[in-house]
Formats: C-alpha cells, structure tokens, sequence
C-alpha cells in the first residue's frame, strides 16, 4: 500500500488513501441511486468545479471575518492536545473537513508546543465505519495511546458515533486500545472528546472542496476499486492545481495564529470544554433533529443536516429541498444563500433555529 500527501509537504501530512479514477454522476441521479438503496454514497463520486469567482469573493470575506477566532479555536486545540497526550502524538484526521485542521495542528504543536507529530489522513464512511487497513498501518508504525482523531466540526454527531463503534469493533478485534473520540473545533452536537466550542460559527475551510484539502475528493469504498488490501479510495485533482489554496490557507491561519499568540497570553491555559457545555448542545441538537423530523415528515433522519458545514455540504454536492436560516442578513449565511439560488432551492426564514442554517435534504422517490 503506497502513501502520498496530495498538494501537502510531507512533513504535514500523510494520505492512507488509494488514488481511484471514477467518472462522476450528477447529483440527482446519485441521489436517486442512494435513497432508492441502489448505491451507497461511497460508492460515487459527484463532479468538482473550479470554484467560481463570486463565491471565491465570499470564501476570502468569511476568512477575513473568523480568521482570528479560527487562528485561535487551532491553538487551544493544540493545546488541548498536548495535554491529553502527554508522550507521542499521531493526529488522524478523518478525511475531508479534518484535514485542514489536522495540517494546521500539526504544524503548531511542532512550532510552539515542542510536540513532535505524525499527522495521517484516513477515510471513514457513515454506515461502512473506518478503514482499517490504513488503522493497520498506523498502529504498526505509532502506539495506540498516542492516537488523537480530528476532524473539523459535528453536526448530527454521526460520524463521532460511526467512529465510536467501529473503533470499538476495531480494538475488541485487535487487542488495540484506540480512544475513539474526536477532537473538534466546534461541537454542535455535543460529542466530540475534545473539543473549545459549541457554537455554530462559520469555519471558512466548509466552503471549499478539494482546493482547501490538498487536492483530494470525498473518499470511496467501491468494490470494483478497493480491494480487501487496499486503502479507501480518493480521486486527485490535478487539474485543479491552479486553484489550490491548501497551503496558502495554512499560512495564512499559522501567520494569524503567531499574531494571536502575542495579543492573547491566556491561550496558554487553554482547557477541554465543560461536559456541562457539551451536554446543553446534545440537547439542543436531539431536540432540533426531532422537531424538524415532526415538521417536515422525514423518516431518515440523515436527510437533516443541521449547522453552516454541514448546511453548505448539502447546497455543494447532495438534493436539497429547504435552506433553513436564522437571519437573512448574516454575513455568514450569505455563501448558503448564493448557492440556493443558484440551484432553485427555497429559503426559510427561521429565527428560532438554534443554528445559523440548516438544510434537508430532498426525499425523492424510488426508482
């Protein structure tokens, strides 16, 4: 099984992922496929774009808006890390959205916490569990108690749990003792291990696909690709080398994260957060999840995709039926808004959601 860091240095980060090709679908006809329980979501991949210049416009400004709070939510992350982890570290980020936090946390317990790191990018698939195959190969390389699980938020909390149980299958197997937990910059669900928020802020990485992830897609599992041996798969593209910002937005939070440092001492006694904290927004979450299930009549429950990630997730690549927001007048809603329009998708005006947006996902009917 061979290794590779798509746009990355490898010193930030290590890709247990096998390099596929796959024709893409269009995202009707994926969804047809997955709610009629033809394919599995893993199994397809949908096309990727350069992104356009109007929404690039809308990615900087949200950057400019969060890059302080997202520069200094990395380092209490670290922080907490390293506090977890007193010996090795090997951060695990679950590919995608884990993989920019996990390059930025690499490179900021090496700079200013002193921690030598070793920062792998594995894939895990709601209702297929982990790769562990790639779990293999790191536990043969790097002891179990050093392992920290990243990813960039939660939303419903399915993949913490999805990761939980096969974890928990993985080292009932093995004899392995992996913590299963995530670290996390904001924990909407109240799951997360680790984590210095709960709250529904927009972390900018969620607006970009592969040029923010070092040139990769959403993993694959397909069993005319991977076989038994292999790693999840992922597509590279290299053809959208030209849009890439991976590194430079690793920079650019490292630069405002220097910055911080200096303006801000009192990241140095950064804690986990209070369970209290991360009890109140797993209420908060089931209640919204069972509210909304009432309302609109959705037997699937993974047809709700509560909070700004996960909400622009749905509006890039999946059927929506509904954008929910908070306030129109958001600044931070305003990328959620120009792709609803773009797609024809309705927008609802809902001041008493508990997120700045939300999105379900359209119930279609079987073929």
């Amino acid at each position: 099984m061979t290794t590779f860091s798509g746009s990355y240095d490898p010193q930030d980060a290590i890709f247990l992922l096998k390099v596929v090709e796959l024709a893409p679908l269009d995202i009707y006809s994926r969804e047809l496929r997955i709610q009629g329980g033809q394919s599995h979501y893993s199994e397809m991949i949908g096309p990727e774009a350069p992104p356009e210049r109007h929404y690039l416009d809308i990615f900087y400004a949200a950057l400019k808006r969060h890059i302080a709070r997202l520069a200094q939510d990395c380092l209490k992350l670290a922080i907490v890390i390293s506090q977890e982890r007193p010996s090795l570290i090997t951060l695990v980020s679950i590919a995608r959205s884990g993989i920019p936090v996990g390059v930025v946390l690499t490179r900021i317990l090496k700079k200013w916490l002193n921690r030598p790191v070793t920062h792998y990018v594995i894939s895990v698939i709601r209702d297929r569990g982990v790769d562990e195959n790639a779990l293999k190969y790191i536990l043969n390389r790097r002891p179990d108690s050093s392992v920290v699980f990243v990813d960039g938020w939660t939303g419903k909390g399915v993949i913490a749990q999805e990761l939980r149980t096969a974890i928990g299958h993985f080292n009932q197997k093995t004899g392995a003792k992996l913590d299963p937990s995530l670290a996390v910059l904001s924990d909407l669900a109240g799951v997360a291990g680790l984590t210095v928020g709960v709250d529904d802020y927009l972390i900018p990485t969620c607006l970009l696909n592969s040029v923010v992830s070092g040139l990769i897609s959403r993993t694959i599992l397909n069993e005319e690709l991977i076989g038994p041996d292999d790693f999840h798969g992922c597509l590279f593209y290299k053809e959208l080398a030209q849009y890439d910002l991976s590194n430079w937005l690793v920079a650019i939070i490292m630069e405002r994260a220097a910055a911080e440092l200096i303006l801000n001492p009192r990241l140095w006694a950064a804690r986990n957060i209070n369970p209290g904290l991360k009890s109140q927004a797993a209420a908060v979450n089931e209640a919204f999840l069972a509210e909304i299930k009432k309302e609109f009549k959705i037997q699937d429950q993974n047809l709700i995709k509560p909070g700004l990630g996960e909400a622009t997730r749905v509006l890039l690549r999946r059927a929506p039926q509904i954008l929910l927001v908070q306030d129109l007048e958001d600044p931070d809603v305003a990328h959620a808004l120009a792709l609803a329009n773009q797609r024809g998708v309705p927008v609802q005006r809902r001041p008493d959601c508990p997120y700045r947006a939300a999105a379900i996902i359209r119930q279609l009917k079987k073929p």
